[in-house]
Parts: structure tokens; sequence; C-alpha cells
């Protein structure tokens, strides 16, 4: 893997972990589907202008067309439903160790579908890095949830499967369309099932229009999703998808991170314990003999 390739996946990552305060600000000013679909909207619109000006080519062929709507489906629709409504019903903690399930589930889809096979050192990797999650949320999952945590499960594996399964779609047609152009419309593609849902079951004009949900709107949209997603496809051309997606496992880690520039937290002893084995499994899956081998 490159430097650059690194840079973008980690930068990602960053972004990634922001989004999660991000939607829990705007949420205060807006119901939830069109909150989700206002961003997805903003951001594939972006993306696909950018790719209009710039000149770059669209896609072609019914294949990939088909192939884009499945990544909008799965990382645009069941991503953002799930992840804008999770919040109300879930822990954090919870959140977290579900929602980094989609690592190991994406090895698996990407052995079968992609012919990447990671050795037994870089699965292993994965699962200490999901070990490392799950001593971080520990304490807030112990900490328990409300009586609909059901409902909150359900949305939190929704999103990681429409993550998971766009995750390895994204990687197939990685290197064979543009980047801008791809994500731009996936977005656009994926945000139709969220605005018919958020017209039917919610009500868009309530929004309250204050500085803090148009910064919420714009940080989201801009910075979470469109950066984010040009950044992830970019890197997933030349890195395969199980060693980048090792990387999603530092979202928590960056989350404490925050929490302890901006709010004065501290560590605990598990934590600690947790984000070594997250380095560690990162480590693993990276080391040479690790390395994914790519049929054909």
């Amino acid at each position: 893997m490159t430097p650059v390739a690194t840079l973008k996946i980690v930068f990602a990552m960053v972004l990634w972990a922001l989004c999660f305060p991000v939607i829990a600000a705007g949420l205060e000013y807006s119901p939830h589907l069109t909150f989700a679909a206002m961003r997805a909207i903003l951001a594939g619109s972006v993306l696909t202008l950018l790719a209009l000006v710039l000149g770059r080519p669209f896609p072609r062929g019914w294949r990939v067309w088909m192939t884009l709507a499945g990544v909008g489906l799965g990382a645009t629709s069941l991503g953002f439903l799930g992840m804008f409504h999770a919040a109300e019903f879930v822990s954090p903690g919870l959140a977290t160790v579900i929602a980094n399930t989609q690592p190991l589930l994406a090895a698996v889809l990407a052995a079968f579908w992609l012919g990447e096979k990671l050795s037994f050192l870089g699965s292993s990797g994965l699962i200490a890095g999901f070990a490392g999650i799950v001593l971080i949320a520990l304490p807030d999952f112990l900490g328990g949830g409300n009586e609909s945590y059901a409902i909150g499960v359900f949305y939190i594996i929704l999103a990681a499967a429409g993550v998971t399964l766009s995750n390895v779609m994204i990687k197939s047609v990685a290197g064979k369309v543009d980047s801008l152009s791809a994500m731009g419309l996936q977005m656009l593609l994926g945000s139709i099932p969220l605005v018919i849902a958020a017209l039917i079951t919610e009500e868009p004009a309530t929004i309250n229009w204050t500085l803090a949900f148009i910064a919420s709107l714009l940080v989201l949209a801009l910075a979470g999703s469109a950066l984010v997603y040009w950044l992830w496809f970019s890197a997933l051309e030349t890195v395969p998808l199980n060693r980048a997606n090792a990387f999603s496992f530092l979202i928590p880690v960056f989350g404490l991170s925050l929490g302890i520039v901006i709010y004065g937290e501290r560590l605990s002893l598990l934590q600690t314990v947790g984000i070594v084995l997250i380095f560690l499994g990162i480590a693993m899956v990276h080391h040479r003999t690790g390395r994914p081998r790519i049929k054909g």
C-alpha cells in the first residue's frame, strides 16, 4: 500500500468519525429521513456537477449502472437510514460494536465475490481489531439501553449490511469508472428511496433552518459524504478491500481522540487495551504474509 493510499484511507476514517456527533447535532432541527435525504442529494449533486465541470467520463453499460444502483441502495439508502435512526434507540457502545462487524462480513464476501483471501495472520488481525472495538465500547454497552433497543439493533444491522455489500460492489468497479461521477451518481440514486420514505412518513417542512443545522448539513454532505466517498473509492482503485477495510476499526479510536481533545476525557484501561488491539490487528492485516491473494 502506497503512502498516498494510506493517507486517503486514514483521512476518510477521521471524517467518518466526525459524522456521528454532527448527525446527533443536526437531528435536533430536522426529521431523520429528511436530514439523511438532504445529505445524500447535496453530496451527490456536488460530486456529479464537479465531474461535469472537469469533463470526467460517466459510467457506460447497464452492468456498471446496476452496480452503482446497488452501491447507492447499500451505502446511501440503507446506510444512511440505519445511521440516522439508530442513535434514537441504542447506546453508542452497542452501535459501535455492531457497526464494526462490517470488516469481518466484508472479508467473507470479498473472498467469494472478489477472490481476495486473507492469510491466517490477516484473518486473526481482523478478529483482534474487532476485539479492540468490543473493549472500547464495553463500558457503554454494559450501561444498558432503552426498552426499544431491539429496533436500534435492527437499524444498525441494516446499515452494516448495506455498507458491507456496497463496499464489495465499489471494489468491483474501482478503476473501471471515474471516481467523481460514480460516487456522485450512487448517492443520487440512493437518495431516491430516502426522499420517498421521508415524504411518506415525515413532514420535511418542519425543518428548523438554524445556522447550526445548516452547518451540520454542509459538514455531513461535503466532508462526511462527498469527500469521504471520493477518498474511499480512489483508494480502492489500488488497495484490496480487506486491507483498506481494516482501517475502519480506527473510527472509534478517532472518536475517543476527539473526546480527549475537546472535552478533556480520559482513557480507561479497557479503552487503552482496545486501542492497542486495534493497531495490532491492522498491522497483522497489513503484514506482507497477510496480503490478500487476488485471483486472475
